[in-house]
């Protein structure tokens, strides 16, 4: 759908008091996040268990693509993955269901009743950009303790960050217009939709529960019922502007033409009676994507604003892109493995879906030149920034995070200071992203010693 209105304000940003303060639990948390995952995970962690083999692991979090053939993608989704884990316990009920419905024996239960999350976090900051195979997360942790959390940090992470790029993309392609979050009714998690797409450039939402809990701007104008449940527009529209001293008005229930005419009509009879502003007409015109978006601006058309719903809050791709979109293909991938007396760098090859092995850092050379991805005790490269932060150590939060109006802020610095090409909807060429020597180097060297044992 189409929204002409005015323009939303804006807020400026702060910063949360950091390390020692509690993390506020969100809306879409609930207590005993343990069995957010995959079984396979629990039957893997049990293996290793059993097996003594639990030692020091590193995972990393990335895309191999970025989606909607785009040219970048916008993190988000940090806050939601702490507070996942800040909730991760088996409580009493979810025990005796895995007893009930694998056998696990006692001691291993036991061992899962005692399972909190001990290990390190580093991570991109939400509102930052990134590029494919750069981590957006690493996680080190026991073996068993880091698998577990794999589904649950990959729903966090990856949907966030695919919802807040599509976001980033309708923002970018609506010129400085409003964007309004009209997700909530089709949004397979909206708290998330809601959550991201302000991240990425919404100025509103019209899920009022959102609104409320993140203290976002909400908007929303008049369904085609009101319209329909008086015996005409022209009584429609006055009953509209008589009770709302601000007002918006749905154009396209019978004829447009009509209903402009009716609009100006009541706009009129309800300043000179009522002091009572009309703020806006909406047109009603199907599902909006950024391609749509972006048509529309080129022919022209006096649009202020837009509402966009299902295409956001689901993050759906499109014809003109070539994907499909929905998902945004992240992996969680061991890179890192201590204390079997093996090389601890680890790798899996398996032609383009093939990872990189070692602990790695991925570094932003100047305004956008390149990144590189080094490893974390190489020497960083010159006039390179480092992209992962530590946000956990030792089980206990050590980073800053941020208040909403803060990421929401340095998401659209980030936007902004994007090249050109890289803002481009649909990108001529990748943005570069280099491997360090000290990467191709182990990279080779763990083929090689994998070639030498595995014959």
């Amino acid at each position: 759908m189409t929204i002409i209105n005015r323009g939303l304000l804006t807020e400026d940003a702060g910063e949360l008091d950091p390390p020692d303060s509690e993390l506020l639990r969100a809306p879409w948390s609930v207590p005993g996040t343990a069995l957010h995952t995959d079984l396979y995970h629990v039957d893997a962690a049990y293996i290793a268990w059993k097996s003594g083999h639990n030692g020091r692991a590193t995972f990393d979090l990335y895309t191999r693509s970025a989606p909607f053939a785009g040219g970048f993608m916008l993190v988000a989704g940090l806050e939601p993955a702490l507070d996942y884990l800040r909730s991760f316990i088996y409580t009493d009920d979810d025990l005796a269901y895995l007893e009930r419905i694998k056998g696990y024996e006692s001691d291993f239960l036991d061992y899962l009743s005692s399972i909190r999350f001990t290990g390190e976090i580093l991570a991109m900051r939400e509102g930052e950009i990134a590029f494919p195979n750069e981590p957006l997360m690493r996680v080190t942790a026991p073996f068993a303790e880091a698998l577990l959390l794999e589904s649950g940090l990959l729903r966090a992470i990856g949907v966030s960050t695919l919802l807040a790029t599509k976001a980033a993309r309708i923002h970018i392609a609506a010129q400085g217009r409003s964007v309004s979050d009209f997700a909530f009714r089709r949004a397979h998690d909206p708290y998330l939709a809601a959550r991201s797409g302000y991240i990425g450039g919404c100025d509103s939402t019209s899920f009022v529960a959102a609104a409320k809990d993140y203290d976002i701007p909400s908007a929303g104008t008049i369904p085609h019922a009101l319209v329909q449940a008086f015996p005409d527009e022209l009584a429609a529209f006055r009953a509209v502007a008589e009770v709302m001293p601000t007002y918006t008005l749905l154009l396209d229930t019978y004829d447009v033409r009509r209903g402009i005419t009716h609009a100006i009509q009541v706009a009129h009879e309800a300043r000179a009676s009522h002091g009572h502003r009309l703020a806006a007409v909406r047109l009603d015109s199907g599902d909006l994507d950024e391609y749509k978006i972006e048509r529309l601006l080129t022919a022209g058309a006096p649009i202020d604003g837009f509402g966009v719903g299902g295409n956001l809050g689901v993050g759906l791709g499109t014809i003109a892109s070539g994907t499909v979109g929905g998902v945004i293909g992240a992996v969680y991938k061991l890179a890192w493995y201590e204390g079997d007396g093996a090389a601890p760098a680890r790798i899996k090859l398996a032609g383009g879906k093939s990872t990189w092995p070692g602990r790695k850092q991925p570094y932003r050379i100047g305004a956008f030149e390149r990144d590189v991805i080094a490893l974390d005790d190489e020497t960083p490269p010159r006039d390179g920034r480092p992209l992962l932060q530590p946000f956990i150590r030792d089980g206990h939060i050590v980073g800053e995070i941020s208040d909403l109006k803060a990421i929401r802020a340095r998401a659209l610095a980030s936007l902004d200071a994007l090249p050109e090409r890289t803002r481009a909807l649909t990108p001529e060429e990748p943005y570069p992203v280099d491997w360090s020597r000290g990467m191709i180097q182990l990279r080779d060297d763990t083929i090689a010693a994998i070639s030498r044992t595995n014959v």
